[in-house]
């Protein structure tokens, strides 16, 4: 009887391993006691986190945005027309705090991309709206933006999109995630 040629699969192995596993690989050695099969996902979790946010910059800095910038814009887009919120609804739609929001509308209106006015009925509120330059920007870099998320996830089949678009639901329940107040995508 003939042993079946594993060399094949061993090396397939080796060449499909990524960073994560060979930390886990040091790790069994240096403590193999120690339970480090999260890392397996929350590592690669945090590690694609990083390489989508530099290919999703690569896209904004295109148009001369930063991540926030676009965010911001899109949150007010995604208001609809006017496109406009007060800074309270930005901090929310954007889960930042209000002395953050305060400096990026400061940044975007000297930019030319937003405005700030009081509300009509209440002289106390103020809303932030964004511009004719402001909705022309977004609207060029959410198109860019929205092709770029294509090709990140183009190398998957219609099954792993799936799975994986299933396991990460299945995470944000876990974690407490909830609709209100959901960045910018």
């Amino acid at each position: 009887m003939t042993e079946p040629d594993t060399r094949g699969s061993a090396e397939d192995a080796a060449a499909q391993a990524d960073a994560i596993d060979r930390i886990m690989g040091q790790w069994a050695l240096e403590c193999p006691d120690l339970d480090v099969s999260a890392l397996e996902i929350i590592g690669r979790l945090s590690r694609f986190a990083a390489l989508v946010q530099a290919r999703l910059d690569a896209v904004f800095a295109e148009y001369g945005l930063q991540s926030w910038e676009f965010d911001v814009l899109s949150a007010l887009r995604r208001a609809g027309a006017p496109y406009e919120l007060t800074p309270g609804e930005l901090d929310r739609a954007l889960l930042i705090t209000s002395g953050t929001t305060t400096h990026r509308v400061t940044r975007l209106e000297a930019r030319g991309f937003v405005t700030r006015r009081r509300d009509d009925d209440d002289r106390r509120v103020v809303r932030v709206r964004l511009t004719d330059a402001g909705v022309e920007i977004q609207a060029a870099a959410h198109a860019a933006h929205a092709a770029n998320e294509v090709r990140i996830l183009s190398g998957l089949s219609d099954a792993e999109r799936s799975a994986l678009l299933d396991g990460l639901r299945a995470m944000g329940r876990v974690l407490g995630d909830r609709s209100e107040g959901v960045a910018a995508v």
